[in-house]
């Protein structure tokens, strides 16, 4: 099981999964914004890994079903990438701020705003076709592919590393390295 969140109902729905995922996003933005110190650090880090394997995940299976099974899929999916591509970059200079910092607020609505605009694109040109166009064995059998490709991708962003094929390819490895990163972070006290 994931440790980014507890099994309900709707994990054996793909669309339900990622929708309840898009508000658990959604509620640690309101996390990061509200703390301060130790508590906004640790809500951020938080925050940076859901997003980090929410994103892999829909690359690696939401992405390539939509690309062939939506009418103009691929136009659609490479509009989502490039979304996704902005949205790492800006993380991944999110990441290297002080959290508590001048720039860091500011940086994290724009983030906000990108990243909500991207996740209700995906909602109506995406989850909404995917539920008319599959049936429920399907839904079913992309949300366990959800959970297995999250439960081995990387925790932070990697820019660049936006298709199926680049997330195979090199995520394994990005993981490995970020979850390295983070047992040394939590292990020197850095993550609360």
């Amino acid at each position: 099981m994931s440790e980014l969140h507890t099994p309900q109902a709707g994990d054996t729905d793909v669309v339900a999964l990622l929708m309840r995922q898009h508000g658990d996003i959604r509620n640690l933005f309101d996390e990061v914004e509200a703390a301060t110190g130790d508590e906004r650090r640790a809500a951020f880090r938080r925050l940076v890994r859901l997003l980090a394997v929410h994103e892999t995940a829909e690359e690696e299976v939401v992405h390539p079903f939509a690309r062939r099974a939506l009418p103009g899929g691929k136009s659609v999916v490479e509009d989502r990438l490039a979304e996704e591509r902005a949205a790492k970059e800006t993380l991944a200079a999110l990441d290297d701020l002080d959290t508590d910092g001048p720039d860091f607020m500011a940086q994290l609505m724009k983030l906000r705003t990108d990243v909500q605009t991207h996740a209700r694109a995906e909602e109506r040109y995406e989850f909404t076709h995917i539920r008319r166009s599959t049936d429920v064995t399907n839904l079913a059998a992309m949300a366990k592919a959800v959970k297995a490709a999250e439960a081995i991708a990387p925790t932070r962003p990697h820019p660049g590393v936006e298709s199926g094929a680049a997330n195979v390819a090199l995520g394994p490895v990005a993981a490995l390295m970020d979850r390295a990163k983070d047992t040394v972070r939590r292990a020197m006290g850095k993550d609360g």
